[in-house]
């Protein structure tokens, strides 16, 4: 698994199971990840590596600084990924 400051990943397990969430920090065999809106920069999610599966996807600074500019960067990724009916 690739995991990388400013990485997307998919939720694989837990309440936001299935979310496109972003890696703001890594320490040993956690993350902690955001997505601007349930969780906000200044509270990020610790979980598991073992429950995140990473994205292609890697953020640029700019959309790592704000909620709302997050929240868009992550919409546009979900905008581009196939359904998963398609997959």
């Amino acid at each position: 698994m690739n995991l990388k400051t400013n990485g997307v990943v998919v939720s694989l397990a837990g309440r936001d199971k299935g979310k496109l969430l972003a890696i703001m920090r890594i320490d040993g065999g956690h993350v902690y990840v955001c997505d601007g809106k349930e969780r906000p920069l200044l509270k990020p999610k610790r979980k598991n590596v073992k429950h995140v599966r990473a994205l292609q996807y890697v953020l640029s600074s700019e959309k790592t600084v704000s909620d709302p500019a997050l929240r868009k960067a992550l919409l546009e990724i979900r905008g581009h990924m196939p359904k998963e009916s398609e997959v």
